[in-house]
Formats: structure tokens, sequence, C-alpha cells
């Protein structure tokens, strides 16, 4: 196997073993975006030398005794993470060549665990949509068909990964923007609990609705990253004091547990071998012992419309402050679907549509909330499909908004009610990879590594890789 397609935990394992170097593993990732990454387009800033270097650094460091969680291992970034001295853009024309003074917090921790920063991956401008065409640097393509569309808003992320041009890549979830690439890469990907993860540092879409992620290859290298990447922040007063559990250590199985099925997730509009591949995931969490329970969560057909008043409403206010006095371009050079956004926002925060709109959408969120707490009096997770469909091709909702919105109907909820939620990979469709997702209820992100990993242990779709 070459040293860009090890997990995480494999590349540790041989680096404490000396069986190869930290350089070894950078020149290996970095051959390999010098082979693909012009077709596949994951990349925006490749910091060929600032890794190399780092690299040696942590060659030196591991020589001279010292051990870091993540020393050695290159990691990505979506380019949404600040990064200081490294070019950040948002995927957006308006800050095509802004330089940040300083990190975010979550990359100043990766740093500090050892982590070699690579480079910034491509994704929607600001985070805007569900495929990845949004970029004003061009779409990413799917490693596993270049003529479908990996996902977004973290597009780049699963495909950098999917690609094996890193070891791992961060991405962030407003409404799905982490679970839906990584259901369409292959790949393992987290969307934590609000506030588990600090924002600070991290160009912000929706404040409310955001949360910090990342994208593995392995659900235990999910659990790794995440011990690095939680915690409290002074930065960021939605990060709670609470306690960063040793995620790593997952427990095994799942018998004993039980596992809700929400009725609403299984209506019209999912594709039958969606829900063939969905029926087969609960199946096998029952053969290893999971109870399985039907749940309702009532409210879950407003979940689409309060999302996108919430959010719309949101990103106006954040996207206020590009005025191209400061930093960066002038507001020209915003994308169509930030304009769309900044005016179904606008329209529905000003006066005589508050209490119409953004109000209303507000009331549902705890109506959802409070759906989500109910069932989770009964049960210990949620098992629903990440996405109504496989993968699309490249262009064929780019004209229709509502129909490329639509394909957030099972993952936008988790971000309104606050909740973590773990997609997964559940095997393929036509050649193309689908995934599920685990919910569960706030701050239990050890449990959903325990259903995933039970799962992924049971299946090892993990180990099918795109032939590029």
């Amino acid at each position: 196997m070459d040293l860009n397609q090890l997990t995480i935990a494999e590349a540790l394992e041989g680096l404490r073993g000396k069986k190869f170097s930290s350089v070894d593993i950078a020149k290996a990732c970095l051959e390999q975006i010098r082979k693909h990454n012009e077709d596949i387009n994951a990349f925006i800033t490749v910091d060929e030398k600032g890794a190399l270097e780092q690299a040696e650094s942590a060659d030196k460091q591991r020589a001279n005794g010292e051990e870091l969680p993540f020393l050695g291992i290159p990691i990505a970034l979506k380019d949404i993470f600040l990064t200081k001295g490294l070019k950040t853009t948002a995927a957006s024309k308006v800050l095509e060549n802004y330089i940040p003074q300083y990190d975010a917090t979550v990359v100043a921790k990766l740093k500090d665990a050892g982590a070699i920063i690579i480079g910034k991956i491509n994704c929607d401008a600001w985070a805007h949509g569900s495929s990845g065409e949004n970029s004003d640097f061009g779409p990413t393509k799917n490693p596993w068909s270049k003529e479908h569309v990996p996902g977004g808003s973290s597009s780049g992320s699963a495909a950098a990964l999917a690609a094996d041009m890193c070891l791992a890549s961060t991405g962030t979830d407003t409404g799905g923007s982490i679970r839906l690439p990584a259901s369409f890469n292959n790949l393992v990907g987290l969307k934590p609990t609000y506030g588990r993860v600090s924002r600070y540092g991290i160009i912000a879409m929706a404040s409310s609705l955001d949360s910090i992620g990342h994208f593995t290859k392995t659900v235990e290298d999910s659990a790794l990253l995440l011990s690095v990447t939680a915690g409290s922040d002074p930065h960021d007063a939605t990060t709670p004091d609470k306690t960063v559990s040793n995620y790593s250590k997952i427990e095994n199985g799942v018998k004993g547990l039980k596992i809700g099925v929400p009725k609403e997730y299984f209506a019209s509009g999912l594709d039958s071998e969606i829900k063939e591949k969905t029926e087969a995931v609960i199946k096998k969490l029952e053969e290893l012992g999971a109870e399985v329970v039907d749940i309702s969560l009532p409210n879950t057909q407003y979940a689409i419309a309060a999302y996108y008043i919430i959010m719309s409403s949101e990103v106006s206010s954040n996207l206020a402050r590009y005025d191209g006095i400061r930093f960066g371009n002038d507001r020209s050079f915003f994308g169509d679907e930030a304009k769309r956004r900044i005016m179904f926002g606008t329209f529905t925060l000003s006066a005589g549509y508050y209490d119409a709109y953004y109000k209303k959408a507000m009331q549902v969120r705890t109506l959802i909330k409070q759906d989500f707490e109910k069932a989770f009096e009964k049960v210990d997770a949620i098992i629903s499909p990440v996405s109504p469909t496989a993968p699309w091709k490249l262009g064929e909702k780019v004209n229709d908004p509502l129909k490329m919105y639509l394909s957030d109907i099972f993952t936008v909820t988790a971000n309104l009610a606050g909740i973590p939620s773990l997609a997964v990979p559940a095997g393929f469709s036509n050649g193309l990879p689908i995934g599920i997702q685990i919910m569960g209820t706030q701050f239990s992100e050890e449990k959903l590594f325990q259903v995933g990993y039970a799962f992924e242990q049971a299946t090892e779709y993990y180990k099918h890789t795109p032939k590029l």
C-alpha cells in the first residue's frame, strides 16, 4: 500500500515503528496531488514547501523522543479555516488574495498536535451548496466518477481524501456539508454537537447552525481527530466547559443498544435503492445485537423550509462585513448563490416579514429539537439515510436551486437541533458510494463512534477505493 493510502492509525503506528518517515508520507501525498488535482480540482492552494518543512520538523521531534497525537500526519483544510500566512479564499473571488493574520482555533490545535497542513481545499463559495459546483475556482469532481458531484459544500475535503491526497481533512457542516460529501465519497464524516468544536477563525456561514467537523477513512480515525479538535475555547462562547473524552477508546459492539428508525425519513422522495441499502444497515445492526425501535419525528416535514429561512437570514448578516473596504474585493464579486441567499435572508429579516418568516422558523426549530429530545428518551441513537439519492451528475441540478436544496432534507434536522451526526459508508449504487447517518443526543459522540465502528467492522466498505 502507498503511504498516502494509509489511515491515520496505520500511519502513526508505522511512524512510531520507524518503518517510514513523515517526509515520506508528505512526499507521497504531494505526488498524488501533482498527479490528480488538475483533474479533480480538490485543492485551491497547495503548500508544498511548508508541508515538507513541517514534515522534516516532525521527524526531528520524533527522533528526539517527542510524541504528539498527530505528529507527522498530513491534513488538508477546507478553505474557510483561517491559516496564518497561508491564503484563505472561502472559494470566493471576494477573498481571492486574502492572507489571514492568525490561525483558527482548530488549525492551532492541529498544529500543536503535530499535524502537517498540506494545503487548502475547494468548496462551494462561502460553504453555500450541496454539490461543490458553486466554487468560484471551478467545481470539484467526484474521484469515484468524474462526471458526478462529490457533494457539498465540503466538496474538496471529501474528494482530496477519497483520492488519497491527504490522510484526513477538515470540513464544516451547516446543513449536511460534511455528511453529504462523506456519503458520496465512501468516507466517514462527523458533524459534532453544536459547540463541541470551536468556530473561532472559521469564516461564518450561519452562526447558530455551523458545526466544525472532519473527514476520515475510518471511524477510529474520526475519533482520534475529535480528541484533538474538541473542547472549550475562550474565543467562542458557544463552546461549553465540558470535559473532552478520549474518543479513541471506542466501546465494542452494539448489543443492548436501542436504535431508532424515524418513519418520516422513509417517505416519498427517497430513492428505492437508498431505502433498500438503509434497511440493510438496520438489519445488520439487528444481527449485531442492537434493538431496532420505530420512532416518529413529526415536525421533519417543516425542517427544510425552516432551515433555509434561518440559514439565509444568518448568511445575509454574516456576509454584510465583506464590503471591499477593509479587505477583499467588493460585493460585485459575489457569485449567484451568495447573492440569492443574501436577498432571501435580507427579505425574511425585513420589517413586516420578520414575524411571518424568521420568528416562525425559529419556533419550528424548537419543535424539531423537542422531537429529538422525546425520541432520545426511548433510543440511544437514530439511523437514517444521508441523502435521498445517490450522487448526481455535474450540471444536473445547477439550474434548479430548489431541487438542489432538497438534497439536504435528511441532514438539516441535526443542525437545527444542535445534535451530533456521523456519516459512515453503507454500500454502493451503480458503482457510486452511499452512506447512512447515525444521530445521537447532544455530546453523545462516543455512542455514535460505537455504533459506527461496529457497523464499519462488520461490513468493511471503507476498504473500497476509487480507481483514479
